[in-house]
């Protein structure tokens, strides 16, 4: 049996009238890392967060923060994020010119780099940057709102990636984002995944139910 997944909860589901509170809780309720929705209205139908909420919210936990930037242009904000306090910066192939570059501007920020694939994005697009990713995060719905239903394809893509990154040897994570729920959790970590994120899977029922709702994801 696979090993149980590192899980990334979505701060898009929290309450945002008491946000720092709600990092703090699902810190303590065992998220491994704390995952930042980035939107910009423009590359997704969406308009979430900026450096600014991230840097306000950095101090209510020492855990990794793993932020996905579905902005476009993206270089450009690239500094920014990563002065606010981001730990991983993920970025979409699709959002500018030159992801190589890109994935080179996050690593001389010193940030770990991540490639965010999706739906209707191959694996293929990521050949030749592969070996310098820290991770890959495969987006199992279409990016920009939450609460939207698991796409079972994206279950081969998965599987895909895990054979491409074992084949070389290489350490990337896999990160699944988008419907994952105990059911869907087990079938993406079956499939190859490394760590999953999930928002209203994990804030459903209240603080008191964060650290239920994350151990099951991990299927404990």
């Amino acid at each position: 049996m696979a090993s149980a997944p590192l899980i990334s909860p979505s701060i898009l589901s929290a309450d945002f009238a008491r946000l720092g509170e709600e990092v703090r809780a699902i810190d303590a309720a065992g998220a491994d890392w704390i995952h930042v929705d980035v939107m910009d209205g423009h590359y997704v139908p969406n308009l979430t967060i900026g450096p600014g909420v991230i840097s306000a919210i950095r101090s209510w936990s020492d855990k990794p923060f793993d932020v996905h930037l579905m902005i476009s242009p993206v270089d450009a904000f690239l500094a920014a994020y990563a002065e606010a306090g981001a730990d991983m910066i993920t970025a979409h192939p699709e959002a500018g010119p030159h992801f190589h570059r890109t994935v080179q501007a996050i690593r001389a920020l010193g940030k770990k780099a991540g490639a965010a694939l999706n739906p209707s994005t191959p694996e293929t697009v990521l050949d030749y940057v592969l070996d310098e990713l820290d991770l890959v995060l495969v987006m199992s719905v279409n990016p920009g709102f939450g609460g939207q239903s698991f796409i079972d394809s994206q279950l081969r893509k998965i599987g895909a990636l895990r054979q491409m990154i074992d084949a070389r040897g290489l350490s990337t994570l896999i990160e699944v984002d988008g419907g994952v729920n105990p059911v869907t959790a087990r079938a993406c970590v079956d499939a190859g995944a490394h760590a999953l994120v999930a928002g209203s899977a994990v804030f459903k029922g209240g603080p008191e139910q964060y650290r239920a709702n994350i151990a099951a994801l991990r299927g404990q």
